[in-house]
């Protein structure tokens, strides 16, 4: 049997995933075990910083060990990236950065790579995959499309930020691409930085769109990306100088910003007005008509019924609910692990299907990839830390009853969530139908602006009861779509209710999640009410990975009971 073992470990979000032909083993983020958010810094001399302990599981899992490995596949491609250096030499976009020295070392670390890997006992064949051949694989090869329109839209890539692939069979050609630095990705970051938030902030920014007018600002947007003919876009380089974006601290060229808009930029800490929220606003609806430029225009010429998406803009969900509901496709996979770390997976897939030229096809129907533990190792947790717990008959159904106590309930369950939204194994669960709700988690746990929407797990069979769907999609299994709350059921579940009425929901499915399915079951028959609220379990960090972490993030905060495995503890035991 061939092992193939998929790298990223460029940019951020660094992951590993291990395939056994075309058999998907395990997928894993190396935030989740080193807990530093993204899982490294993004350096440019830092490419060969690997997911070790993420690459370990992996192996771990299979049962085998780094020379076992026949393949491994990183996503990025060296020479790729004097393509873009070779344009900035030019000058053609102003001042963008452009240091020679650091670019070098850069390089120099990036080519280093296989050589890093040998040192850990690989003895395989090594493959460079293009960064959105990665991405755009990542979407297809798992989905359940044998042809299909793809698009990798991102922040940035070697050299481009956005492609448009055809998908048929075990093939994946190019249509088109968009060029640094024309950046839909990028320009979320430096409006982040603009509205005083940070640079990995795009979702707050999401959140707070929903209470902003886009018809103030939208028209002086269009002026920043234009759409291009072909489905391309370009930007107006005077306004926006990627090149003087930098992460630590979060820092841009925000001139051209002030002067468009005519607003000055926002500190942290400043009030937020209705101004800012007007220009998130403004930023989503250009968002939502550039990515459906690209999907029309993939779709014209694929000829497909059928779109995939990946990169970081496929975790958008409210433009994922538009180009899918407004737009000319019949069904839709958004790949769940959608930003860098999905990179792993799809260099993974290109190898099995590309570079070894099989046809047999995996499949990636749920997001559960991630480490488990069993009952000895939870008790052996919980021990450690002398925390009084108890043995459930039903856990379900005594999680239901906290929940519908107003408790909020930490939720530790199965294989670990691959991608960034929590799916019932690493969650915090809460009352929908508190309207309070929000609040008391904020202030409680999760200590967040008083914008960010909660997010509801539905029963998949209830879904459409209580949300208006129009295309049912496997992208709403994993909280990557938003649909409104059916107007007579708003005022029953509030606390999962945005702004605008609308909800990013989860679908649970019984085959994919059975215990998880239960529990909200189980809340149904005492209120009758199909949704729970569902909100990843952590606090400023990222989401919890093993049993102590998840007892930590437990007796740090006001959660009110931990349900890990059939183990149940509660707060008010050990007070």
């Amino acid at each position: 049997m061939t092992y193939i073992l998929g790298l990223n470990a460029i940019y951020h979000e660094a992951a590993a995933c291990l395939l056994r032909g075309a058999e998907l083993i395990a997928i894993a983020e190396e935030e989740r075990f080193n807990r530093i958010k993204h899982g490294k810094k993004v350096l440019t001399d830092n490419p060969d910083e690997f997911p070790l302990e993420s690459i370990e599981y992996c192996l771990r899992q299979a049962g085998i060990e780094m020379g076992d490995v026949d393949h491994i596949g990183y996503s990025a491609v060296p020479v790729e990236f004097e393509r873009r250096r070779a344009a900035l030499a030019t000058g053609a976009f102003g001042d963008e950065w452009l240091d020679d020295e650091e670019w070098e070392r850069g390089q120099q670390a990036l080519l280093r790579v296989p050589e890093s890997l040998k040192a850990l006992g690989f003895r395989g064949q090594f493959h460079w995959v293009d960064h959105h051949l990665a991405h755009a694989a990542s979407a297809f090869y798992p989905s359940p499309f044998e042809d299909a329109a793809v698009l990798s839209v991102d922040g940035t890539g070697e050299f481009d930020t956005a492609v448009v692939y055809h998908g048929s069979g075990r093939e994946l050609t190019r249509l088109k691409g968009v060029a640094y630095p024309n950046s839909i990705g990028l320009l979320w970051e430096v409006l982040s930085i603009y509205l005083g938030f940070g640079v990995y902030d795009a979702a707050k920014l999401m959140g707070l769109a929903s209470y902003g007018d886009a018809d103030r600002f939208i028209e002086k947007f269009r002026r920043i990306l234009r759409a291009g003919p072909d489905g391309t876009f370009v930007i107006d380089h005077d306004l926006i100088r990627f090149g003087h974006l930098e992460y630590y601290p979060p820092k841009a060229y925000l001139d051209g910003l002030e002067r468009l808009l005519d607003v000055k930029r926002r500190s942290p800490g400043d009030p937020l007005e209705q101004v800012h929220e007007d220009i998130a606003a403004a930023m989503q609806t250009l968002t939502n008509e550039l990515v459906m430029h690209m999907a029309e225009y993939a779709h014209r010429e694929t000829g497909s019924k059928n779109l995939c998406l990946a990169g970081g803009v496929a975790l958008n969900c409210v433009t994922n609910g538009h180009v899918f509901e407004k737009g000319p496709f019949e069904r839709l996979y958004v790949q769940p692990t959608a930003h860098d770390a999905g990179t792993a997976i799809g260099a993974a897939c290109w190898i099995h299907h590309v570079a070894l030229g099989n046809e047999t096809r995996g499949v990636m129907d749920h997001a559960y990839w991630g480490p488990d533990y069993d009952d000895a190792q939870i008790v052996e947790a919980l021990d450690a830390r002398a925390l009084p717990h108890r043995l459930c008959e039903s856990i379900e159904s005594e999680v239901a009853a906290l929940i519908a106590e107003d408790k909020i309930v930490a939720f530790f369950q199965g294989r670990m969530e691959t991608g960034p939204r929590a799916l019932g194994n690493r969650s915090l669960l809460a009352n929908p139908t508190n309207r309070d709700m929000r609040d008391i988690l904020n202030a409680k746990v999760k200590h967040r602006e008083y914008f960010r929407p909660l997010a509801p797990s539905v029963l998949a069979e209830e879904a459409e009861a209580w949300f208006d769907i129009r295309k049912p999609t496997s992208a709403a299994e994993f909280m990557l779509m938003t649909y409104p709350a059916r107007i007579e059921k708003r005022d029953r579940i509030p606390a999962v209710v945005h702004t605008d009425g609308s909800s990013r929901i989860q679908a649970v499915r019984r085959e994919t999640n059975p215990r998880y399915h239960k529990v909200i079951s189980a809340f149904q028959a005492l209120t009758g009410v199909p949704v729970v609220l569902n909100t990843s379990f952590n606090d400023q960090e990222p989401i919890v990975c093993t049993p102590a972490d998840a007892i930590h993030t437990f007796l740090k905060t006001e959660i009110d009971a931990l349900a890990i495995g059939d183990r149940l503890v509660l707060k008010e035991d050990i007070r």
